[in-house]
């Protein structure tokens, strides 16, 4: 490890990793790759475009657990989810300092590290507000984590729209400048560029007035696990919306860099920390609207105008990092760096191997089921199949259904406004309230019970003729011994790596920490999720 003036020597690059909160596998540059008709026509995102037309485009980057802490957990220490101790969880993390964290390590090999808005630990707990912390730079503000809600305040006060929106780029521009400002003369930065507007929630409408994204133009391109109605168009217009704020960020940094001269010489990561919040098939799902992330990454010697076909998981990155920093990367992390296939000229499958990745949960929102029990599932993705064991089938996937057969329930907007309240491990918003709503109409109760019913202990998708992954075919005997291939491989995995919900049967993720704290805090904690 470089410690000292060694640390400053030529050749190390900068690392700027941008990684937008609950924001999914949303982009222009994926509409072009993978053809019209879908969802991603109707988002613009022109920064993230360049970075991915001037360096490597991920066709297949996933999570390893699609809830917050767990999945930065991972990341940050290059390790499936279930390795990280309480990290695995959400409500109740504590982080263990036996986990590597790689900013840490590139700090003590010289690096100027910081951070801003979101990242959690390592030292941080998780519901620390943002800002906090010995590496932070919010100085200017963290408005731009409720982007559509400040601007539109900014509005009403008598200010257009272009200029509410600049008052909040100028405050990602002045957090940067601050960041930069404390480096050392020569010492390479590493950054990270954590925002929190595509999480909810959101101002309604904003889609369409703030960046003109026409919520009909999303008829016909909803997938079949989302209904093609007005709520939900719109709903989903206004997240595109908040993805589209992302990316001006984005822009913001390509000027800096460019500016001072450091564009080439900057390691340009751009991704998120799983599905949207909110939607079937999202958020706390394993299924690829809930898992599968962008992944751009351009500069340091990084072979551009490529699209990878390999199928990566977040936790690569921290090694990729350290070995760029010319860190050694610990034995402990199960990521593999992803330097070669970055410097590689080759487009398509680049490392064979690279052929699965590996996702999974325990839980999410604490109270989402009695005696704050998780819902423990684990996945192999490939490219032809996707498959799913929930290990506790006999519990409601995201969160018990309380109050709904009540015989006097509370309001919908009651049950469908507080995240805590019922069908908990879904995010509260307008397309939860649809949902709720329409539970018992003949017509959306398939619907309905596919996103909220129990599941089968095992879930078998056949990607090529099921993309949206709908048609369980576990039970399936022309599938069988697929099926048993990818369990041995996925169980294979599990014992290699340790995971402790296949020893003792799963008792460390089945005893709830912090039970009566998690009891008060809940009382008082409502909306977001994470």
């Amino acid at each position: 490890m470089l410690i000292g003036p060694l640390a400053f020597a030529v050749g190390r690059p900068n690392i700027l990793f941008c990684f937008a909160d609950d924001w999914g596998r949303h982009a222009s540059a994926y509409a072009k790759l993978d053809g019209p008709g879908g969802m991603n026509d109707v988002i613009q995102t022109p920064n993230f475009d360049r970075i991915a037309r001037e360096g490597v485009l991920f066709r297949s980057a996933f999570v390893s657990a699609p809830s917050c802490t767990p999945c930065r957990s991972a990341l940050l220490s290059g390790q499936h989810f279930w390795r990280t101790g309480r990290g695995a969880i959400l409500q109740g993390a504590v982080w263990d300092y036996s986990n590597p964290a790689y900013p840490l390590m590139l700090r003590d090999a010289g690096y100027h590290i910081g951070e801003t808005y979101k990242v959690w630990g390592p030292g941080k707990p998780s519901n620390a507000p943002y800002g906090a912390g010995k590496y932070a730079y919010v100085k200017r503000g963290a408005r731009f984590n409720q982007f559509s809600e400040n601007v539109t305040k900014l509005v009403a006060e008598g200010k257009s729209i272009d200029a509410a929106k600049q008052e909040l780029y100028n405050e990602v521009s002045g957090n940067f400048d601050d960041f930069l400002a404390d480096r050392k003369p020569d010492q390479p930065f590493c950054y990270w560029f954590g925002p929190t507007e595509t999480h909810r929630s959101w101002t309604k409408g904003s889609g369409k007035a703030l960046w003109g994204i026409d919520p009909d133009s999303l008829k016909g391109k909803m997938p079949p696990f989302l209904a093609d109605v007005p709520e939900l168009r719109e709903d989903l217009a206004d997240y595109f919306g908040e993805a589209q704020s992302f990316d001006a960020a984005l822009g913001i940094f390509l000027k800096k860099l460019e500016a001072i001269g450091e564009l080439d010489n900057t390691l340009i990561v751009v991704s998120g920390d799983h599905g949207a919040g909110g939607f079937p098939h999202g958020k706390c799902n394993l299924y690829d609207f809930g898992s599968s992330v962008a992944l751009a990454i351009r500069g340091a010697g990084t072979k551009g105008a490529r699209v990878v076909d390999d199928l990566i998981t977040l936790p690569d990155l921290a090694p990729t990092f350290l070995e760029l920093g010319e860190v050694k990367i610990p034995e402990v992390m199960t990521g593999r760096s992803l330097v070669k296939l970055l410097k590689s000229t080759a487009s398509g499958q680049v490392e064979p191997e690279r052929d699965a990745v590996f996702i999974g949960r325990e839980r999410h929102v604490e109270n989402a089921r009695p005696d704050f029990v998780p819902y423990p599932q684990r996945a192999i993705r490939t490219h032809e199949f996707l498959y799913i064991i929930n290990f506790r089938p006999d519990r409601w996937p995201l969160g018990d259904p309380f109050h709904l057969d009540d015989p006097n329930p509370p309001d919908m907007q009651t049950l469908t406004n507080n995240t805590r309240i019922t069908l908990s491990d879904m995010d509260a918003g307008p397309t939860k309230a649809w949902f709720v709503a329409a539970r018992n109409d003949p017509n959306r109760k398939a619907q309905f019970d596919q996103a909220f019913g129990k599941r089968p202990r095992e879930e078998l998708y056949d990607l090529k003729k099921d993309p949206h992954e709908t048609n369980n075919i576990a039970a399936n005997p022309e599938y069988a011994a697929t099926r048993t291939t990818l369990e041995k491989r996925l169980m294979e995995e599990l014992r290699r790596t340790g995971d402790p919900r296949v020893i003792d049967d799963g008792k460390f993720f089945e005893t709830p920490p912090m039970a009566g704290h998690l009891t008060s805090a809940a009382s008082s904690k409502a909306g977001k999720g994470d």
